[in-house]
């Protein structure tokens, strides 16, 4: 099929920085082209470009075999190239009809006509949303399908998806991933930017892998596997990623928790957690593990159960008892509740425990500077500077600034949610470097991830969670996706041998 949008040697630059250097991209009408990297690769300056959002400095753009130039993305736009990011661009007290139809509402308004036109473009995505709904109310996957619908409603030929799944859960990601291939079958041309390698092969006619602001190359699902996509991102396969475990011993009990509960949220979970041992908690999305981790850290209300530290019984009521007792939460939504973006790197960082840089109840700048300038190159930050804002940096370094406020705490108990959601395959190998060093120091870890070869990679024992309950456990013996989607569910774990062959499959 011939080219819908021909990119040729696009390049642009920030300052002396080199953001794109001469890289081609192509889409075809009704093909799905995923566009891969590391962070600050050039995804995002690339797909700034086709949106009307960047003016390139140099190189060439072919929209239906026509050169075209955008000065803004209302150009793009009306050409009939949509992006839909991450962060949604919705308008949260407005209803579902008045967001799809935003500036193209006319001065008359037939309400009636509106929402039902809203309505038919709602269920050519297979949904049943009210459109008199106020967005703010919706799911973020509903949120989602509203964005898809706007793009409809203009009658979209491109749509840019910029990592549509991070925030979702896996039965939305279905979804989601069903409504892309429904696109696509019908001539819209899509170009897909996600972290998760294995929806890219499944979604993708083609992938296209940048690296440092220039062209890696384009191959085909049939022909490249994970490791061939990662290698070609960041030069070193998947079992290089998660890191060698340091070898040691387990130390003592550290944590205890017994029958903790919290209405039907969570069910008298009981478990241990020794020094330097790594425990995974898995499961279905909704099954608990998060609220699990909030109740231990004090950040939700529990009904009963008792929490010990080193053998002693732990208040543990809200988060400040938490902090003061060395307990540390990396939360799943890192831009809400882990890090302040309006606030410097150096605020982040020091905020949860501010004793160590303060002398006679003043900051000793100079003090907390270095210890900020310390984690940071410990973590491997990449920051313009200490004073720079946590919204300046990439996803994975704002992971980081989050880490490094609890390394700060110095608390013998990390808990860290999702700790690699969102950010690309590089980062991810540094994260669970980091990891193995927290336990290789005789830090207790739990990680709770719906990466399930990540809890396999990383952890001495996995925890499995189903609706509120304690499943049961996996010992490395048993560890296999079957194995820990039967424990959610209820059901039985496999014998080691069958659960190695099928992990090895």
């Amino acid at each position: 099929m011939p080219d819908l949008v021909a990119m040729t040697g696009i390049q642009k630059r920030f300052g002396g920085l080199a953001a794109l250097k001469g890289v081609d991209f192509s889409l075809r009408a009704g093909e799905v082209h995923a566009l891969l990297g590391e962070n600050g690769a050039g995804k995002s300056t690339m797909m700034g470009v086709l949106s009307g959002k960047l003016a390139p400095d140099g190189g060439t753009i072919m929209f239906a075999d026509k050169p075209v130039r955008f000065g803004s993305p209302r150009d793009a736009i009306d050409v009939g190239i949509e992006m839909i990011h991450q962060e949604m661009a919705l308008a949260p007290d407005l209803s579902v009809a008045e967001n799809i139809f935003l500036g193209s509402l006319p001065p008359m308004i037939s309400w009636f006509a509106l929402r039902r036109k809203a309505r038919v473009l709602i269920e050519r995505l297979g949904f049943a949303i009210d459109p008199a709904a106020r967005v703010g109310d919706l799911t973020v996957a509903h949120q989602q399908v509203v964005e898809i619908a706007k793009a409809l409603s203009r009658d979209a030929k491109v749509i840019i998806f910029d990592e549509p799944t991070a925030v979702l859960a896996a039965r939305d990601a279905e979804q989601l991933l069903r409504i892309i291939r429904e696109l696509s079958a019908s001539g819209v041309g899509v170009v897909y930017i996600s972290h998760r390698l294995d929806e890219v092969l499944r979604i993708s006619d083609r992938m296209t892998v940048m690296k440092d602001g220039g062209f890696v190359g384009t191959v085909t699902p049939k022909d490249t596997g994970v490791n061939d996509l990662i290698r070609m991102m960041v030069g070193r396969p998947l079992s290089a990623l998660y890191g060698t475990r340091i070898a040691h011993d387990l130390g003592a009990e550290v944590l205890r928790v017994e029958h903790l509960s919290a209405g039907l949220r969570v069910k008298d979970v009981s478990f241990t957690l020794r020094a330097g041992e790594i425990l995974g908690l898995g499961g279905l999305v909704g099954s608990g593990r998060t609220e699990v981790a909030r109740l231990i850290f004090g950040a939700d209300k529990r009904d009963a159960g008792r929490i010990l530290l080193n053998g002693k019984e732990a208040a543990l009521r809200h988060p400040g008892q938490a902090v003061k007792a060395g307990i540390g939460l990396v939360p799943e939504d890192r831009k809400r509740q882990g890090v302040v973006l309006d606030m410097s790197i150096r605020v982040n960082t020091t905020m949860a425990r501010m004793a160590p840089v303060t002398s006679g109840g003043f900051i000793r700048w100079a003090k907390e500077r270095a210890t900020v300038m310390k984690l940071a190159e410990s973590l491997r930050l990449k920051m313009a500077g200490p004073e720079a804002p946590a919204s300046s940096l990439s996803g994975g370094n704002q992971q980081k600034v989050v880490l490094a406020k609890w390394l700060h705490v110095d608390g013998p108990v990390m808990i860290l949610d999702e700790p690699t959601r969102g950010v690309d395959v590089g980062a991810k190998a540094e994260i669970y470097t980091i990891i193995h060093r927290l336990a290789a120091e005789g830090r207790a870890v739990i990680v709770i991830s719906s990466e399930h070869q990540e809890l396999f990679a990383l952890c001495d024992r996995v925890l499995v969670m189903g609706e509120g309950r304690l499943r049961g456990e996996l010992t490395p013996d048993l560890y296999s996706e079957e194995n820990l989607l039967s424990l959610a569910i209820g059901g039985k774990p496999a014998p080691s041998d069958k659960a190695q062959e099928a992990t090895v499959h």
